[in-house]
């Protein structure tokens, strides 16, 4: 009978001891699983330049690139050459307050850089009869042949006509109850006078200029 207990309670040791083994080896495949489904559902690390995580590193970059190419443009608009190139191409001449105030006569400066007005028959270019051409005093750019020069009685140089690309108008309302069209060297603009619609044919105009603010070349023989 002990013996029979013995081999009974030995073959139901050996049936727990498998039945702990395969209970312990189903739960390591369980959590093996387990840990691999995990895995497979976390997003993986994004590698530099890779995916969504590399989209702020690609728009920095781009940033850094555009704003690179901007700072190569303004640096060659804003270099001696690029001006130079510009002012050429624009046909300018410019000088500072100083600078004019020296160049020209206190006459000349006040009508050239000031819109101001000489007084009637100041100039001597009112009687000038010679073939020739009139020059702006401030920058010596041709305006108007002797061709277009003629007697208004006004006692101020008088033209009907300009040479082509020599001067610019503009409006000036300094005098409110007579508004007129100022006439200004395209080069330096200068100011020269006005123009008005009464002069001869063909062209209808009067360019009254300031003889201070002209030259005078006489045509070489």
């Amino acid at each position: 009978m002990a013996v029979l207990c013995t081999a009974s309670a030995v073959q139901k040791s050996g049936s727990v001891t498998r039945a702990h083994a395969s209970t312990r080896k189903a739960t390591a495949v369980h959590r093996r699983g387990a840990t691999a489904s995990a895995s497979a559902n976390r997003s993986p690390a994004a590698a530099p330049g890779d995916g969504a995580a590399s989209v702020p590193s690609r728009r920095a970059a781009l940033a850094a690139l555009v704003a690179s190419v901007a700072s190569v443009g303004a640096a060659v608009n804003a270099s001696p050459a690029a001006a130079s190139v510009d002012s050429l191409q624009a046909g300018t001449v410019r000088h500072t307050d100083a600078e004019w105030r020296e160049l020209l006569s206190p006459e000349a400066y006040s009508v050239l850089r000031q819109s101001g007005t000489e007084a009637r028959n100041a100039s001597p270019l009112v009687k000038e009869k010679r073939v020739g051409t009139y020059l702006c005093g401030g920058c010596d750019l041709p305006l108007f042949p002797s061709a277009a020069k003629y007697e208004s009685g006004t006692g101020w140089p008088s033209f009907f006509d300009v040479l082509p690309d020599s001067v610019k108008t503009e409006p000036d309302n300094s005098i409110a109850f007579m508004p007129r069209v100022a006439v200004v060297c395209r080069r330096c603009e200068g100011h020269l006078g006005h123009v008005f619609k009464d002069g001869p044919p063909p062209t209808g105009l009067r360019y009254c200029m300031n003889g201070v603010a002209l030259k005078f070349e006489p045509q070489q023989a």
